[in-house]
């Protein structure tokens, strides 16, 4: 097998694995409990997916001194608060990133 179809076969299995759950579950099976409950999961998972970029690095080590992620996430996270605006977070964050990177 080729690795185009390889690719374009695994990604087929991924969405038609996903999307079963969302087309087979009726909305009206969930009570307002479990609607409140689920409607913390994605506040829940974020830092799960942010922590590692920020402060691991590649051999999974956790590093605080000299690490220019922390400060731009910092920069980011205070242009998110006080912006409100998800565009002006990211850019902040990647122009403070880049930055401190290859300037300081």
């Amino acid at each position: 097998m080729s690795n185009w179809a390889l690719i374009i076969y695994c990604g087929l299995i991924t969405y038609l694995t996903r999307f079963s759950m969302i087309a087979l579950i009726k909305k009206e099976m969930f009570n307002d409990r479990i609607r409140e409950v689920l409607s913390y999961v994605p506040s829940a998972i974020f830092p799960a997916i942010i922590f590692p970029a920020i402060f691991l690095d590649n051999s999974g080590s956790i590093l605080i001194e000299d690490n220019p992620k922390i400060m731009a996430a910092l920069i980011a996270t205070l242009i998110g608060i006080f912006s409100r605006s998800i565009i002006a977070t990211i850019f902040s964050g990647l122009a403070s990133y880049w930055f401190l990177i290859f300037v300081v």
